[in-house]
């Protein structure tokens, strides 16, 4: 899978993000806090990321009361197969840059503390 332009590096932060948690999905507001990406940036990555078939997406099912169902998202098998690209065609210095970056977001994600629902 290849597209005409190199990803942004925050585009590449989500999709090392989506990669740690392929089974899990993931909604919006959590990568914007896990990764530090305003929403005005995010929800175009991921949009643009769904309609190339590197993400899947879905509405969440059971939602608590008084809470409209979230949009969630998680790396498609093609974007899990993308990433490894990206991945092989990083230099040796970029890639362990990113791949200690990737062990870096489930310690924060880990480490922040449940959201109280209301």
């Amino acid at each position: 899978m290849t597209f005409a332009r190199k990803p942004s590096p925050q585009t590449r932060a989500v999709l090392a993000a989506l990669a740690e948690r392929t089974a899990d999905w993931s909604h919006g507001y959590e990568l914007s806090r896990t990764l530090d990406i305003k929403a005005g940036t995010l929800y175009p990555i991921l949009i643009r990321l769904a309609e190339r078939g590197v993400v899947e997406t879905a509405w969440e099912q059971e939602t608590p009361s008084g809470r409209p169902p979230r949009h969630l998202y998680r790396l498609s098998a093609d974007g899990a197969e993308y990433v490894r690209e990206l991945r092989l065609a990083q230099s040796p210095a970029v890639r362990s840059t990113t791949e200690g970056a990737a062990t870096i977001v489930p310690r924060v994600m880990a480490s922040r503390p449940a959201r109280a629902e209301a």
